[in-house]
C-alpha cells in the first residue's frame, strides 16, 4: 500500500498518541471526521496499524532486569524453526524474538523480575525449548531508550542530532 502525505501524518500522530479521538486526529491531519475514520480504517483493514496498546513499565510491574539472549538451534531447518518459534511464543517474560542473520539464530529481549526469576525462566523455558543448542545471555545495565514510535513524519530522517 502507498502512503500518502495525509497517511503518514496520520500514523504519526497516532504514534504519539494512540490514544486520540477521530476528531482531534481529524483536525490535526486537515481532514473531516468521516475523511479522517475512513483512511484510518483502510490503515487498520491492510495491516499498516496492526493495534493499539499501553506501553507498560516493566520496573513498575516489578520486572527490573531486562536479559538479552542469544539462542542457537541445531539447524535451521523449517521444522526447526517452526518449533523453537512456536514454543518462545508461550513464554510470558518474552518481549521480543528475532530470527537473526550470523552467529545466533534467535536474539531475545526476556523481562525477569530479578537473577532468581531469571534462572527460574532458563530453567523451565530456555533450556526446555525445543532443538535449543546454545544459550547465552547479558544482562542490561540500564535501558537508554526503548522507542514506542518509529520516526516516520516527513523529514524526520534528515532531522540532525543536536
Amino acid at each position: 500500500m502507498a502512503l500518502d502525505r495525509i497517511d503518514i501524518a496520520i500514523l504519526d500522530t497516532l504514534q504519539k498518541d494512540g490514544r486520540i479521538s477521530n476528531a482531534a486526529l481529524a483536525e490535526k491531519v486537515g481532514l473531516s471526521q468521516s475523511a479522517c475514520s475512513r483512511r484510518l480504517d483502510i490503515l487498520e483493514n491492510t495491516g499498516v496499524v496492526l493495534g493499539y496498546h499501553a506501553q507498560l513499565s516493566n520496573g513498575a510491574l516489578s520486572h527490573r532486569m531486562t536479559v538479552i539472549v542469544h539462542i542457537s538451534l541445531s539447524g535451521q531447518f523449517e521444522k526447526s524453526l517452526a518449533d523453537f518459534e512456536a514454543a518462545v511464543k508461550r513464554c510470558p517474560n518474552v518481549l521480543s524474538c528475532h530470527l537473526m542473520s550470523g552467529e545466533y539464530d534467535y536474539i531475545l529481549r526476556i523481562a525477569a523480575r530479578d537473577l532468581e526469576d531469571y534462572e527460574r525462566i532458563h530453567k523451565q523455558w530456555l533450556s526446555a525449548m525445543p532443538h535449543v543448542t546454545k544459550i547465552n545471555s547479558s544482562f542490561a545495565l540500564r535501558e537508554v531508550i526503548d522507542r514506542a514510535a518509529l520516526g516516520i513524519a516527513p523529514g524526520s530522517a534528515d532531522t540532525p542530532l543536536v
